[in-house]
């Protein structure tokens, strides 16, 4: 789904830049210009950063389990 109307980005475009290191709206937002235009979508994409967030650390904690994720 589009999180970011004014810049065209997407929910799997912002999860894909957590994946690749970025870790706050700031550094989704100089890679992909969310929440730069209008803003309005600043909180939708702060919540599919934390999700992402989270869906990564726990199947961090999972693999050092040795535990299938």
């Amino acid at each position: 789904m589009y999180v970011c109307i004014c810049h065209a980005v997407s929910d799997t475009q912002i999860r894909q830049e957590v994946c690749d290191g970025a870790c706050s709206l700031r550094e989704v937002s100089q890679r992909l210009g969310v929440a730069t235009g209008c803003g309005k979508c600043g909180k939708c994409a702060k919540r599919v950063i934390c999700e992402t967030l989270n869906e990564l650390a726990a199947m961090e904690n999972c693999a050092e389990l040795g535990a299938p994720a």
